[in-house]
């Protein structure tokens, strides 16, 4: 028996603020685009040969209902000024043929563009270890990434994040990043 294995996937953002947790969590879903469908999370493996397409391509592929798997990121808070960050990474080895990562990272206090390169870094060492790539994990990320790119078995890495800080108002600031992915 042959399970079922995304081809597709694109990545999605979104933010929300509302009195309630809940609430301020679907509109995070909505701003993010993906609030129609039913997420069902999953763990951190991008599939091999799964082709990465735009966010517009992807959910013009989709009805409403229809069961989404994803690898969903999510923060959030109503202390005032509270930063709020949430990221997913993606790493893909050079040859299609293997798997690669999805990590997801979400922070207090993080900026977009660390969380991002956080979560950018993860996925790319998971990958490294399973490719055998050696590396000092006391190592700063921008060294991990250099032996990365002197190796040559990782070919593309990305990231997409997303920080906002709460608001005076007492309402919840939520903020998603996800990896949605698409079995045809």
């Amino acid at each position: 028996m042959t399970g079922l294995v995304p081809s597709k996937v694109f990545f999605t953002r979104g933010v929300g603020i509302h009195r309630e947790k809940l609430a301020s969590f679907e509109l995070a879903l909505r701003d993010a685009r993906i609030a129609r469908y039913n997420l069902v999370e999953v763990s951190s493996i991008m599939p091999p040969e799964c082709e990465i397409i735009s966010m517009d391509e992807g959910v013009g592929m989709l009805k409403a209902g229809q069961i989404l798997h994803t690898v969903l990121s999510q923060n959030g808070s109503k202390e005032d000024g509270r930063l709020v960050s949430a990221a997913i990474g993606c790493a893909i080895p050079q040859d299609r043929t293997k798997h690669g990562y999805i990590s997801e990272h979400h922070e207090f206090g993080m900026s977009e563009e660390k969380i991002g390169e956080y979560a950018e870094d993860l996925a790319a060492e998971m990958l490294a270890s399973t490719l055998g790539i050696e590396y000092d994990l006391d190592a700063g990320y921008d060294e991990v990434r250099d032996i990365f790119k002197i190796d040559g078995r990782i070919v593309n890495t990305q990231h997409i994040a997303v920080a906002a800080k709460s608001g005076s108002s007492g309402k919840w600031t939520t903020v998603v990043a996800a990896a949605v992915l698409i079995i045809e």
